[in-house]
């Protein structure tokens, strides 16, 4: 069984375990995902599996990409995602993939992207406390000093203003509290990177 799907962050609330705890959790629209293409060792030099998530109309797909369902027998789709899977396991072209396959108490792991905050200052980029506001000060919301005065450059992976957000993220060590199959829907517990509404792959973690 693959314990790989691709969702949407509808968003974040609460539940009430079984044993009473008050946990926060993400709920995410996961599935249902079809298998689009299977990669093997003996011809692709590696195992994974194509999901794809999000059939679309037709003229919004492009020759190649209609042809590549087509030969998968599947209707075009919007998202394409591939997850590595151990070669052994058994997978049709065409199967769906749904959330049935998670079960509370499984731990995954969930990548996404960041919400992009645009260029920001080493106070909201690094959590600075910044300079004085009074006596005289004007460095306010300003770094210090760039580096020592030996050597006289500004040695690299120094904190300062920058872009921020807006990368591709990993969070680990997610515990599943909930699965909705009626209604395609993970509760996972803790937050997940990105916006509502944004795309996360969800898979397994190893141990």
């Amino acid at each position: 069984m693959i314990k790989s799907i691709i969702g949407r962050k509808v968003g974040m609330t609460s539940i009430f375990t079984e044993d009473g705890q008050h946990t926060p959790v993400t709920v995410i629209q996961a599935g249902p995902c079809f298998v689009v293409q299977r990669k093997t060792v003996q011809k692709d030099g590696y195992s994974a599996v194509q999901l794809g998530y999000l059939p679309i109309r037709e003229r919004k797909a492009n020759k190649p990409m209609r042809g590549h369902f087509k030969k998968a027998g599947l209707p075009p789709m919007k998202f394409l995602c591939e997850f590595r899977i151990p070669d052994e396991i058994n997978v049709e072209v065409g199967e769906e993939i749904t959330v049935s396959s998670f079960k509370p108490g499984d731990i995954v792991k969930v990548t996404g992207t960041s919400k992009g905050r645009g260029f920001a200052g080493v106070m909201k980029r690094w959590g600075m406390s910044g300079q004085r506001d009074s006596h005289g000060s004007r460095y306010h919301r300003q770094p210090a000093s760039l580096g020592p005065q030996g050597p006289q450059r500004v040695f690299k992976g120094h904190r300062m203003p920058g872009r921020y957000g807006g990368k591709t993220v990993t969070i680990r060590g997610l515990k599943v509290v909930g699965v909705d199959s009626e209604n395609h829907l993970l509760l996972l517990k803790g937050s997940v990177p990105g916006w509502k509404g944004s795309i996360v792959k969800i898979q397994a973690d190893k141990p």
